[in-house]
């Protein structure tokens, strides 16, 4: 069955990932819920499961964050007439949960789309452990 798709290349594999649709054919879904990705593609069959982000994701999405908003509390300090901190709590702190929220699924889903598109798949465990024949 993977012979009936064509290659694709990577920005198509990732904007795909950033969708949340499967790298390869882009019409089956990558997650069954918020951040739980399915074992396999439910249109092309595409084994998804060995392309793990771990923990990559956190990483950027609190990357992306921290560079989106700390431009704007400055700002917002310079230019606001330096406002009290409970007013940087309340608009800052649900604004960062929310993009965070917003952007987390859409990095993981680019994640997995880059590690299938470079085929960089998990190891797979032995059942027999590490190999002792030195």
């Amino acid at each position: 069955m993977s012979d009936e798709y064509a290659p694709v290349d990577f920005w198509t594999a990732l904007l795909r990932g950033w969708r949340g649709r499967c790298p390869r054919c882009g019409e089956g879904a990558l997650f069954r819920s918020f951040l739980k990705m399915n074992s396999r593609c439910p249109v092309c069959s595409q084994a998804l499961e060995p392309y793990r982000a771990d923990d990559a994701p956190a990483y950027f999405t609190i990357f992306a964050v921290g560079h989106i908003i700390v431009p704007l509390v400055l700002v917002m300090e310079r230019y606001g007439d330096q406002p009290p901190l409970w007013f940087h709590a309340i608009l800052w702190l649900p604004l960062s949960v929310l993009l965070a929220l917003y952007l987390l699924p859409h990095i993981k889903g680019g994640v997995i789309a880059l590690l299938w598109a470079h085929r960089i798949a998990a190891p797979s465990s032995s059942a027999g452990g590490p190999d002792r024949s030195v």
